[in-house]
This record gives structure tokens, C-alpha cells and sequence, in this order.
């Protein structure tokens, strides 16, 4: 294995933009949730008249999708990786709309049949309703308590009430107090193991919001532990947690 500063410059000088995750590939490995979101989203899209997927990222889960909606939406409120989705995405017809955390989505009542979402940072119930035709879902993978709190509790210690957040159970409840109806909810928790200090690094530029005051200067201490413990053979081990959700808003399709 490389020094301690090597695998840290590398992890500090690479990029970290978009969604995707090919950047770990024999550095750390995360077991995926068992029902294959990216799959069951593409077989909707590909029905769907008109989609909408919200905190796209750069586009990459969309871009799996062999066939999209004849009209096809994607939001996005961070400038690098709305630019990222234009690139990729624009080729196909996609139209990529930056937004701003916390605004209403810009877009007329019933206007999509389908909103899609994989990881969105903080979904708004009644915005989602408004958007949504009558009959059309929201189908999407979000992050669930606790995730990869092994990790950010090395670093910022224990966090009891943080790992209450996300809770799929008061997120369902959430959705019907605006309307939408639960047809399907569904959890997992996933093995993630980190095998270099490297990856550490780069998750962390990455997932800015795991530990917001992240630097290799402020945690250099706890990095060299780690390092020493993954040099000896021991990856770091976290646990990731998901829940899939299907919701419809009431009603019949016109």
C-alpha cells in the first residue's frame, strides 16, 4: 500500500463531482439493497409520459435508463453537477432545471405522472403532491437513519439524535399528511467496508454533509489511526441504510 500522503493527495485531487461512485472501485465496497432501484426505475420511466427526478445529481442514475419519458425533467441545485447532468443527460432530450434548497419545484400543478428520486436531500411532501398528476407516483431510494454513522461518529463522536432523523416511518406518515398514499415502503441495511485511508478521504470531500467541517489539516490524527488500522489488514466498517417508497397522489389519470 502507498504512504499515508500519497493516498491522501490523491483522494484530495480527485474529482468528487456528479453522483457516481466508480472512483472507489477496489478501494471500498458497499452491499447494494435488495429490490435494484436503478431497475425498477427505469422499467417506470420507460411507461411514463412525462418524469420528473429530483437531486439528480450529475444524471448518472437516469442515464442507466435504456428508455426515458417523451418529456423528461431533472433538478438539480448544485451548479458543478447540474452542468455534469447537461452533458450527459442534454444529448438525450433531457431538460436539467437548477433549483434552490428549499424553493418550490418550478413547475405547473399535475404536470408529471412519474417523480422519480434516488437520495434527495430533503423531499417536500406537498410540493411532490402538487407536481404529480392524479395517479402518478413517486418512486424513489432514500437514505434512512443511522446511515454510515460508524464513520461520521469516528470522526464527530456520538450524534444520538442526528441518528433519529430520516426514519422512514415518520418520512410515510410525512407523505400522507399532504395526501399522497404509501403503496409500497421497503428497508435495508447494507455492509460498506473502506480498505485505504484514500477513500476515507474522498467520501468525505464527497458527502460534504457526513462531516461539514471536514479537513485533512483538522482530522489529520484520526486519518493516521486509520490508516494504521487498514495498513494492518482491518477494514473500516460502516453500515449504509435505505428505504424505497412508492407513494401515489389519489385519483385517476385524465
Amino acid at each position: 500500500m502507498r504512504d499515508f500522503e500519497e493516498l491522501v493527495a490523491e483522494a484530495v485531487a480527485a474529482d468528487v463531482t456528479g453522483w457516481g461512485f466508480a472512483w472507489l472501485a477496489g478501494r471500498a465496497t458497499e452491499e447494494r439493497p435488495p429490490w435494484g432501484f436503478s431497475r425498477q426505475a427505469a422499467g417506470r420511466l420507460a411507461r411514463a409520459e412525462c418524469g420528473l427526478d429530483i437531486d439528480t445529481g450529475g444524471g448518472e442514475v437516469i442515464d442507466e435508463a435504456p428508455v426515458l419519458p417523451p418529456r423528461m425533467v431533472v433538478t438539480e441545485s448544485w451548479p458543478p453537477n447540474a452542468q455534469r447532468a447537461r452533458e450527459l443527460l442534454g444529448p438525450r432530450g433531457v431538460r436539467v432545471v437548477e433549483t434552490r434548497p428549499g424553493a418550490p419545484l418550478p413547475f405547473r400543478d399535475g404536470t408529471f405522472d412519474l417523480v422519480t428520486a434516488r437520495h434527495p436531500v430533503a423531499p417536500d411532501w406537498a410540493e411532490i403532491h402538487r407536481v404529480l398528476r392524479p395517479g402518478g407516483h413517486y418512486f424513489a431510494q432514500h437514505v434512512g437513519p443511522g446511515s454510515a454513522f460508524e464513520l461520521i461518529e469516528y470522526f464527530l463522536g456520538p450524534l444520538p439524535e442526528e441518528r433519529r432523523g430520516r426514519d422512514p416511518r415518520r418520512e410515510t406518515a410525512q407523505a400522507e399528511g399532504v395526501g399522497l398514499e404509501v403503496v409500497g415502503l421497503g428497508t435495508a441495511r447494507c455492509r460498506m467496508e473502506f480498505f485505504d485511508v484514500g477513500a476515507i478521504v474522498w467520501i468525505l470531500r464527497k458527502c460534504v454533509w457526513w462531516v461539514p467541517d471536514f479537513t485533512v489539516e483538522r482530522y489529520e490524527d484520526a486519518l493516521r489511526a486509520l490508516d494504521r488500522m487498514m495498513r494492518g489488514g482491518q477494514p473500516f466498517v460502516a453500515h449504509s441504510t435505505r428505504h424505497l417508497l412508492d407513494l401515489r397522489r389519489p385519483g385517476d389519470r385524465a
